[in-house]
């Protein structure tokens, strides 16, 4: 109730129009409206699931009429950081930022540039090459009690007969993201978990497309990499950690983009 009471009381000061240099476009009030909003929602004075106030209190608040006020929340919309729902016990509410969501658009702008699946593996080797070193120098008991519950399902799927296969994949880019996290870099951490959409997707084509020998071959060589990586991380050895990781990355993206060629239009459309 305190925050909603907090937007009821901004007036229309809050929403100010500066006039850009010549040939800027001018931003329109709904999107004013949008900024403003969205400013609340990042700097977290808005929470998941917080109701904005009544369209009667913000049309009144920011002077702009219904329209306009509507045209501000399908922008909000589209970004996915509010959720509108329509009839007596409709209204607005708050949803947080995700890197899905981004996860998605970025898909689509690789799938336009025609990206080969190679140059995602490559670029996801970039990425995490140095996270292994740094997470050897911040590990937390969180972090390690974390890979350690990954590391035993992965063990445990394996030596099932019956398990699905399907799962292995999944558990190791949950590995790879854990490492990437305890490297304590969050834009590290949204870029890998972005490129993670993509590669989720190739990890399970790798599982069709493979004999189960070979398949549960290539998947023990992983779990012996990930089980000797938390064995650094966990006794700090910053530069062997450093090695295994980008070696095995290497190998990794070598055997993926062979057996799961193709390009990333292929695998999402």
């Amino acid at each position: 109730m305190e925050k909603s009471a907090n937007i009821a009381r901004m007036t229309s000061e809050h929403v100010v129009a500066v006039v850009p240099p010549n040939g800027f476009r001018v931003p329109k009030t709904a999107e004013l409206v949008a900024t403003n909003l969205r400013r609340q929602i990042v700097r977290g004075e808005l929470s998941e699931g917080d109701s904005l106030p009544p369209e009667h209190l913000l049309t009144e608040q920011y002077q702009v009429s219904r329209p306009t006020l509507r045209e501000a929340y399908r922008i909000l919309e589209s970004e996915r950081l509010i959720e509108v729902r329509r009839g007596a016990k409709g209204g607005a509410r708050v949803r947080l930022p995700s890197a899905e969501v981004a996860a998605r658009h970025v898909g689509l702008m690789l799938q336009f540039g025609q990206t080969e699946l190679s140059d995602v593996y490559a670029a996801r080797s970039v990425l995490e090459m140095p996270a292994a070193a740094l997470a050897a120098e911040n590990a937390t008991a969180d972090g390690l009690g974390r890979l350690r519950s990954n590391l035993d399902e992965a063990e445990k799927t394996m030596s099932d007969p019956h398990a699905d296969l399907s799962r292995l994949p999944v558990l190791s880019r949950e590995f790879h993201s854990i490492v990437v996290e305890m490297s304590g870099n969050k834009t590290l951490a949204l870029f890998d978990s972005m490129l993670g959409t993509i590669l989720d997707i190739a990890g399970k084509n790798y599982v069709n497309v493979q004999p189960v020998a070979r398949g549960i071959k290539a998947n023990t060589a992983a779990y012996r990499a990930h089980r000797r990586l938390y064995e650094l991380i966990e006794t700090g050895n910053v530069d062997a950690a450093d090695t295994l990781w980008r070696k095995h990355l290497e190998g990794v993206s070598e055997s993926m983009t062979d057996l799961v060629p193709g390009s990333v239009i292929d695998l999402l459309s």
